[in-house]
């Protein structure tokens, strides 16, 4: 072969994988859509595995994993040997019913596994005289290893902990750009830039030739230039990948700077950053999406920086050295560091717990409930829409987290605590391995996640009496308890259980404060675009708490790089590719979890714990009155979508703009077609908002 027949062939190879990468989306696809038409035919009283396993071309065993009740019944559960399962009041656990760590899970490492469960493989087919080997139900959670290794795990990183800094971030010189328009807003000046072909080369040629000196963050409001090219690229990613790492004459990536070790351009379908620094210069500066922050409605430059100015003017209010940092989520943290107590019990900080931990926890404990409940557990035909979203939702539930060395609570020892001792475990500040049974006569949603196969990280098994291994916080057991309906089953595997402290009450109390102050401005103020400006600000805030909770998770790092077109080989052997075109190929790598001092997953997986009950059920004492899924009719509930909820019907709920409160964001009539899909879902909730926006108008 010569060097002409080899560039030729490279060229044809690229083609065949971009038609790849097309094709296993579009099987995907068709995957997911095999797998609902499953579930859909699981809800005929007579339907068998058996029967419906050929129609898909899977498994029994497949199809049994995607709904467990159509399991033959010389392979349930209930026939296997089970251990004593104590009554749901006691939440008891014997010794025995401990499961042996899997192969797996034989050291600290495994703790490092994915958030995201892999399925596990598909047994091999019996003949046909004889029996299937049982199925799998579900995918696997990792479990703490039994003995001293996993003890092991109860400990923090060595030498690592969050501590109050000694230093004042310094503010850096923004403007706000609207690419569409071309209108740049630097302080108070308005100019009107030539952006060619708005990219980034064209951008940073325009903004400093407008403004020679100072500018280090270029906020975008508007015209998404980093979407430019999408019609030349099969994925969104691609084209954002794209549009970074184009070439800049006389500039090159960022690759960061004193105390800022945020370096390297940030890939993101939607809110890209890019990071990019002069040649032989200090000179440093971001193009961001003002979309981290909050959503626009057409709003112009002015409005947006207005907006900023008044954020940072009530933040100043709590924090006299509060400076806006690139996003929210690390202005949240910053901020939530200038709490931390100079003096008390905790004075020397916060320690960051064990690698292994932090691992289970990532892989663990999931956030936000995202849900869509279709027919025939609803209606073919809604009778209406209603959406009920959570005021300022996680705010309602920082005043306790956990604090302290972690203690491990095995099933032997929870066994032995007094029914009392049982139930204060599981309403303080907890993580806990537990087998769950949907009881018999359970017609409502599902209570508690559990590892789901496919696509798609955690399920809300409903199905009565459905068992199922998985991990669940605190807030979420005991409501699974106490739900006013039926008291599910629960056996207490193995634990986490902290004490309870106050670490985010003071930071959550000052954001909570600035919220409200700022939701009293855009409701009160005369001037429209001030008023405006204030809802924005009220809305950061929102963003501020909600990301710098989301940040203390601390998710595995992940490194992008770029390696020119012709040396594929340089591509790093354990590199994900994420996107290429004729000069580039733009890849990631995981390389585990950074010595970060703010690493604090156990906060986290606290509050999204306690979010989720919430969503099903909150009690309202000045109401005497409660609200939540659970508190309407069975068939009743269409999603979950993080704060929020969409019924078939209305309900009144209290809402007295305090954080937690179930608000109406959207009510539409129908009778409507049930949605299957997000998109449909979306769509009915967009119209919705619109409809009630209109019918308050009237």
């Amino acid at each position: 072969m010569d060097a002409q027949s080899y560039s030729t062939a490279l060229a044809d190879l690229r083609t065949l994988r971009d038609q790849i990468k097309k094709t296993r989306a579009a099987l995907a696809k068709q995957e997911a859509d095999r797998d609902k038409q499953i579930i859909q035919l699981a809800s005929y009283d007579k339907a068998k595995a058996e029967r419906i396993a050929p129609a898909a071309g899977l498994g029994v065993a497949d199809v049994v994993s995607l709904v467990p009740a159509l399991a033959p019944d010389s392979l349930t559960v209930d026939n296997a040997p089970q251990p004593q399962r104590l009554e749901p009041s006691a939440a008891q656990a014997t010794a025995e019913s401990a499961p042996p760590p899997p192969q797996h899970a034989t050291g600290p490492a495994t703790a490092t596994a994915s958030a995201r469960p892999a399925p596990p493989p598909a047994p091999a087919e019996a003949p046909a005289t004889e029996p299937p080997a049982a199925p799998q139900a579900q995918p696997s959670l990792p479990s703490i290893p039994a003995g001293t290794s996993g003890d092991a795990w109860f400990s923090h990183a060595s030498g690592l902990a969050s501590t109050r800094p000694h230093f004042t971030q310094q503010a850096r010189s923004t403007v706000f750009l609207d690419t569409t328009t071309g209108i740049l807003v630097h302080r108070d000046q308005t100019h009107h830039l030539d952006l060619a072909s708005r990219s980034a080369a064209d951008i940073l040629t325009a903004v400093f030739h407008t403004i020679p000196d100072g500018v280090e963050r270029i906020y975008i409001t508007a015209g998404d230039p980093w979407h430019r090219d999408t019609d030349r690229y099969p994925y969104l990613r691609d084209a954002v990948a794209a549009w970074l790492n184009a070439p800049i004459p006389g500039w090159r990536t960022d690759t960061g700077r004193g105390r800022d070790r945020m370096a390297g351009h940030f890939v993101h379908a939607r809110n890209p950053v890019g990071r990019y620094q002069r040649d032989n210069s200090d000179h440093h500066v971001e193009i961001r999406s003002v979309g981290e922050w909050f959503d626009l409605d057409g709003d112009n430059p002015h409005t947006v920086r207005d907006a900023f100015v008044l954020l940072w003017q009530a933040l100043r209010r709590h924090w006299d050295d509060a400076v806006l940092m690139g996003s929210p989520s690390q202005t949240g943290r910053d901020l939530w560091t200038r709490t931390i107590p100079t003096r008390g019990q905790h004075a020397e900080g916060f320690p960051v717990l064990s690698e292994e931990l932090r691992g289970l926890l990532h892989a663990t404990a999931g956030q936000g409930r995202n849900e869509l409940i279709t027919p025939p557990r609803v209606p073919e035909q809604l009778p209406q829409l209603v959406e009920y979203d959570r005021t300022f939702a996680y705010a309602k539930h920082t005043w306790k987290s956990p604090v302290g060395t972690p203690r491990r609570i095995t099933a032997h020892t929870f066994a032995a605590w007094s029914e009392t001792e049982q139930m204060r475990a599981l309403y303080g500040c907890g993580h806990w391995q537990i087998r769950v049974t949907v009881p018999d006569t359970w017609n409502h949603v599902g209570l508690l996640p559990a590892p789901a196969p496919g696509d798609r990280a955690w399920h809300y098994p409903a199905t009565p009496g459905t068992t199922f291994t998985t991990w669940a916080g605190g807030p979420e057991i005991h409501t699974a308890l106490t739900n006013p309906i039926q008291p599910w089953k629960i056996e207490i595997l193995d634990g986490i259980l902290w004490e309870d402290g106050k670490p985010l009450d003071d930071w959550a109390k000052k954001l909570k404060e600035t919220w409200t102050n700022l939701s009293a401005q855009a409701h009160f103020h005369g001037n429209a675009q001030q008023a405006r400006a204030a809802h924005l600000a009220s809305r950061a805030v929102r963003s501020i708490l909600l990301y710098g909770i989301g940040s203390f998770a601390q998710r595995p790092r992940m490194v992008t790089g770029t390696t020119p077109r012709p040396l594929e080989r340089d591509v790093p052997a354990n590199a994900e590719i994420i996107g290429f075109d004729d000069q580039l190929i733009t890849w990631q790598k995981p390389t585990g979890f950074a010595r970060d001092p703010n690493a604090h997953p156990e906060w986290a997986a606290a509050i999204w714990s306690a979010a989720r009950a919430a969503l099903l059920t909150q009690r309202h004492r000045d109401d005497n009155t409660y609200a939540g899924a659970l508190h309407t009719p069975p068939g009743t509930v269409i999603a979950f979508r993080t704060d929020a909820l969409y019924l078939t019907q209305p309900h009144d709920w209290p809402h007295h703009h305090q954080p937690g409160d179930y608000l109406l964001r959207g009510h539409l009539d129908g009778p409507l077609t049930a949605p299957t899909t997000e998109e449909e879902l979306l769509t009915l909730r967009d119209a919705g908002r619109a409809a009630l926006v209109t019918g308050q108008e009237a």
